[in-house]
């Protein structure tokens, strides 16, 4: 059996993706980073959401011997031009303060009305081999920006994005309804046939 790591200390993340390759019959042993505990944190200095993935796959790969699986994500404002893009995490200056990012979002739309409000989640999953060998592949969840947050679900921007085609944000949706529509449960899924390709 492979041991994949993935690139994350997120519980919720590491359960996502090993359920995706449950469902998907693949055999692989997965793993957070966290089984690693000496493992140092990798700069994102990418421009990307891939550049980003990619960086933090190829540190554990190289760092562990074993292939491994990292993403990177953000809210992409058609309005902004994309921002904030890579800085979502840390859009209101400290790295993840949900309430602070969500709240300077809101202020710096509140005067766009909602036939502009377009946006979408990007998420960017990248496996890199121990040998340099990579991948990456990409989900996307659209939507629109409501004014004011809605729903305790989620974490980061969830309460503003309502998902094209529901009445409810992404903080108002089950965990499942979430996961089945999710720029990240996209990207997981996009992974599998990867992973079978170059781990068997």
């Amino acid at each position: 059996m492979t041991r994949l790591i993935l690139a994350t200390r997120n519980t919720g993340k590491i359960t996502e993706l090993r359920s995706i390759l449950t469902e998907a019959g693949l055999p692989h042993e997965l793993v957070g980073a966290d089984a690693y505990p000496d493992l140092p944190d990798v700069k994102e200095t990418g421009t990307t959401f891939a550049e980003n993935a990619l960086l933090k796959a190829h540190a554990l790969a190289r760092a562990t011997g074993h292939p491994a699986v990292a993403d990177d994500s953000g809210l992409c404002v058609d309005v902004l031009g994309g921002a904030p893009g890579i800085f979502s995490a840390r859009w209101a200056g400290r790295h993840g303060d949900d309430q602070a990012n969500l709240d300077l979002l809101l202020a710096q739309l509140s005067d766009i009305d909602d036939t502009h409000r377009g946006a979408h989640f990007a998420c960017a999953a990248a496996l890199a081999l121990p040998d340099g060998t990579e991948r990456v592949v990409e989900g996307r969840l659209t939507g629109t920006l409501r004014h004011a947050p809605a729903g305790t679900g989620g974490f980061g921007y969830d309460p503003i994005l309502q998902p094209d085609g529901e009445t409810r944000t992404c903080a108002e949706l089950s965990a499942a309804e979430k996961n089945a529509i999710s720029h990240r449960g996209k990207a997981f899924r996009e992974l599998v046939p990867v992973v079978r390709e170059l781990l068997g």
